[in-house]
């Protein structure tokens, strides 16, 4: 499969080089002349690599409005490097998981403090007992020696890897789109994506309750996927009216168009029931109550986050441009085709997974603590006090979660701007890398996948040891501790955009370009880079704190409903965010006056803004703080002692 990425890449450019000799030999309006060009290297990267279904599907899409599509006739005119180009991309992906899923089966990467030769045989899988509490597939009891760990973690790893790279692949451009094709307003365009990013969030919380409950955590995943796939079917086809007309026309494009563009964007934010399940699934293949198998499953929270960004690097490099240069339709018909591939690989490691045999009694529990009345319990009377304390315990638990559920709303509205005013504000600056090549503005998002995937291995296998000596937590640090690391940081990175903001306004002002909106400031794009850094660093240490804390504080049945309360945070964030926006820009536009969020970035004043995020995240680190020296884990874990 490697072969045949570098061989669509050879391919690419032998066409380039083709197309080029055609246009230096004014041969582009002469199909049927021979182009003069040795036939060595072109033969050599030749092969049957077009399918039916992908010429049609771009023939439709890139031969409307009287131009020449990338198969057209004349080879002259045609484009079969970007069809080449976008072949090698889906293969570069598909290999890079593949890659993955072998080194995690074989080496056991994650296991982060052992040597290679412990990774290569793990110690919990050779034993053969049978493992308490889980069964296989049929649901019969299943041995250690057969199942789970990171064999099977490492299927799920793979296809959640290629999950964040179908969903940031519309998520990190979305804006871009709102603004170009849809022809939306900035504000307008950042409430619509933060309401869109504010129920894929929140959906898990409820499709968690429904999985947990109900169908099981496998299959919802199953089901999620295929709402999934369709959502991300008909969102390609919604945007195949818009490849066929000029930008000019685009604020009168059908609106049945429109209708089915936001149809499918809300059938994929359905399908993001797929984000807390599968990860909670993917933790249920460690067993907590196992030595080893304990500290793979904390490591697994570190390493699902690294490998869930390798998709999205992969879509921030490799989908943006799509998206910003090529073809929309391309854009989002690729996530279709990962999505896809990514529910094949999951199913490919059936037969290797632990599934928990209390699953059937979530719905029991939630009957008797979440949604207990008061006349329920009265039978329960008779019983001893134990009893009614162990039916109350699950609503117990979760009313003791959510201060510190509450104050992690103060970061995620800091993190809600990454996908709206942090791209424009991206897109106003010089992105030149050389003298041809300029950097879509989502595609500065590929730095925060970078930055973890930098500090993930450091903190897991260089942070974690030696924490773990100082304080005897398996864990180095409290997951507490860990998550108001990451708020530290979150308030420090909106001072730095702030500051960075200002700067950019400033160098707007010197060289008059206040009132010419469309011209790029002159200020490098590596000035926001350590704001994008650092959103990533952030990640390291709250995502995977607050995921880790969610998941432990709860009753085993409902893992997955624990899990969804972080992206229940990210919603409620996003949702607060987009009233946030909306109300300062009406009370800041009127009387003929500039919002802060006006569609001239240059008399806008995201500085302001940004300023407001760092008091509110100054105000929830101290009251998390307060909250955090006085929690108690569950199970008898240490007493937190974190100090701001």
């Amino acid at each position: 499969m490697a072969i045949s990425v570098l061989n669509m890449v050879v391919a690419a450019l032998a066409e380039m080089k083709r197309l080029k000799n055609a246009g230096n030999y004014g041969l582009v309006n002469t199909p049927n002349a021979t182009v003069p060009m040795t036939s060595g290297g072109w033969c050599l990267s030749r092969g049957n690599f077009l399918s039916s279904f992908l010429i049609s599907a771009i023939e439709k899409v890139t031969s409307g409005n009287g131009r020449d599509s990338w198969l057209c006739d004349n080879l002259n005119h045609a484009h079969l490097d970007y069809f080449y180009w976008l072949l090698a991309g889906v293969g570069s992906k598909v290999t890079l998981a593949i890659i993955n899923a072998e080194l995690l089966i074989k080496f056991g990467i994650m296991d982060g403090c052992r040597n290679l030769e412990a990774q290569t045989q793990i110690p919990f899988l050779q034993r053969d007992e049978v493992v308490d509490g889980y069964a296989d597939y049929q649901g019969y009891a299943i041995k250690r020696s057969e199942s789970g760990g990171w064999r099977s973690a490492s299927f799920i790893l793979v296809s959640g890897s290629l999950e964040r790279f179908a969903y940031f692949g519309i998520e990190s451009n979305l804006i871009s789109y709102l603004t170009g094709p849809l022809g939306e307003s900035i504000a307008t365009a950042a409430a619509n994506v933060n309401t869109w990013i504010g129920v894929a969030s929140l959906v898990p919380v409820f499709g968690s309750f429904f999985a947990d409950s109900f169908l099981g955590r496998y299959q919802a995943i199953i089901l999620a996927s295929v709402i999934y796939i369709l959502g991300l079917g008909l969102l390609t086809l919604s945007t195949v009216p818009t490849s066929l007309i000029s930008v000019s026309t685009f604020q009168g494009r059908d609106i049945v168009a429109q209708i089915l563009f936001f149809v499918s964007l809300y059938l994929v934010a359905l399908g993001q029931v797929y984000k807390s399940c599968v990860q909670a699934f993917g933790a249920d293949q460690f067993d907590g109550n196992h030595p080893d198998e304990k500290k793979a499953k904390s490591s697994f929270f570190n390493w699902w986050l690294c490998c869930l960004c390798i998709g999205a690097t992969a879509a921030h490099l490799i989908l943006h441009y799509i998206q910003d240069n090529i073809n929309w339709g391309i854009g989002f018909g690729i996530p279709f085709i990962a999505m896809t591939i990514g529910l094949v690989l999951f199913q490919i490691g059936n037969r290797t997974y632990r599934f928990s045999a209390r699953q059937n009694d979530a719905d029991e529990i939630l009957n008797e603590s979440i949604c207990q009345r008061f006349i329920k319990v009265l039978p329960a009377a008779e019983d001893s006090g134990e009893a009614i304390t162990t039916k109350t315990n699950g609503a117990k638990i979760f009313l003791r979660l959510l201060p510190i559920w509450s104050t992690c709303l103060t970061y995620t509205i800091a993190m809600a701007q990454v996908s709206t005013l942090f791209t424009k504000q991206a897109s106003t600056v010089d992105r030149s890398l050389g003298p041809s090549f300029s950097i879509p503005p989502a595609s500065l998002r590929a730095f925060i996948a970078l930055s973890i995937s930098f500090c993930i291995p450091i903190y897991d296998q260089i942070f974690v040891p030696i924490a773990r000596k100082i304080t005897n937590f398996s864990t180095g640090i409290t997951m507490l501790q860990r998550m108001g690391t990451g708020m530290a940081i979150s308030v420090m990175n909106m001072v730095i955009a702030a500051l960075i903001e200002m700067k950019r306004l400033k160098t707007a002002k010197d060289f008059g370009l206040v009132d010419i909106p469309n011209a790029a400031v002159p200020m490098s794009f590596w000035w926001l880079v350590p704001q994008f850094t650092l959103i990533g660093l952030t990640d390291v240490f709250i995502l995977v704190g607050s995921q880790e804390f969610f998941y432990d504080q709860v009753p085993t049945e409902l893992r997955s409903l624990g899990l969804s309360l972080y992206f229940g945070a990210v919603g409620t964030g996003n949702f607060l965010s987009s009233f946030l926006i909306s109300a300062i820009q009406k009370a800041t536009s009127q009387n003929g006056r500039d919002g802060w969020f006006s569609d001239n970035l240059n008399r806008a004043h995201l500085d302001y803004f940004y300023w407001l995020l760092a008091g509110i995240g100054i105000f929830g680190f101290v009251l998390f703080a307060y909250l955090a020296k006085s929690y108690d884990y569950e199970e008898n874990a240490p007493k937190e002692n974190f100090q701001p």
